[in-house]
């Protein structure tokens, strides 16, 4: 599930760029807080 959400926001963030830039930066802000999340969800080991 966790890599589902992930592959999206990529996909998104890609676009962002491309499509919209303003938008761009918003979708880069949840792509790098998901990565943290998921960075944390490892170390803690669940």
């Amino acid at each position: 599930m966790l890599y589902i959400i992930g592959g999206v926001l990529v996909v998104l963030w890609l676009l962002g760029f491309i499509v919209f830039p303003i938008l761009g930066g918003f979708i880069h802000f949840l792509l790098a807080l998901a990565i943290i999340l998921f960075l944390i969800r490892i170390i803690r080991g669940k």
